[in-house]
């Protein structure tokens, strides 16, 4: 368990028990969260200031991959000193990654390039959920879109809860990857962040699906669509 948390230090323990159980130990989560304890393995959580309760804008659940993209940009320093942006995508169903971009700069051209190399792999999605900024908002992504039939969707001035699914994304991309490297190059800040997107598709449990992998649920989903239209 030690190793685990070393490898991955941004994992409670529910999530390091999901992953011992894959390699085979047969341990209850309480014995887990006691020896989580007693190795000093508990992450130092922030407290935040609690602020007024608003009503938020709540999305129509999805029902299959692809049905709605959310998009967005981060940004983060290298050794040098020198800005990056990385943009950032989820699926709202599947909870995969389909892309991670990282460049000094990202242009509309340069998003809707990303974007058409992930449908490559994981096919087109109906719904961009985006900001306003403007590579999002400008010509080249709005005449992509119409041009494919996929809608852009834009959150209210202000209020970015609207597109809370890449929100919380983002947070476990700032916190499990960008906090814990300290990139002395492009190449290595690319590298890495593709690194973590892969383990996050294909490994990272993800308690809102039932602690599978995104790949893995999404695999299994469209086993049981074939399996109901064999059935049919």
């Amino acid at each position: 368990m030690r190793e685990l948390a070393a490898a991955r230090v941004r994992y409670g323990y529910l999530r390091l028990h999901v992953l011992l159980r894959r390699e085979g130990w047969v341990v209850n989560h309480k014995r887990v969260y006691r020896l989580y304890q007693l190795e000093g393995l508990s992450l130092r959580l922030k407290t935040t200031k609690k602020r007024v309760s608003r009503l938020r804008v709540v999305q129509p659940q999805t029902q299959q991959p692809n049905e709605r993209w959310s998009l967005d940009f981060m940004s983060d320093t290298l050794g040098n000193g020198r800005r990056i942006r990385v943009l950032t995508a989820v699926d709202h169903f599947s909870r995969v990654s389909p892309l991670i971009e990282v460049d000094v700069s990202l242009s509309g051209q340069r998003v809707v390039e990303a974007l058409e190399r992930a449908i490559e792999r994981y096919g087109w999605p109906k719904t961009l959920c985006v900001d306003n900024g403007p590579e999002f908002s400008g010509r080249v992504l709005d005449q992509w879109a119409h041009r494919h039939q996929i809608k852009l969707q834009f959150p209210r001035p202000g209020k970015p809860t609207d597109n809370a699914m890449i929100e919380t994304f983002n947070a476990k991309v700032r916190s499990e990857c960008l906090d814990q490297h300290w990139f002395t190059s492009l190449a290595e800040a690319q590298r890495q962040l593709e690194r973590w997107r892969c383990e996050y598709n294909l490994e990272r449990p993800h308690s809102a699906l039932d602690n599978q992998a995104p790949e893995e649920f999404r695999a299994a989903w469209h086993r049981q669509q074939r399996l109901h239209k064999a059935v049919a």
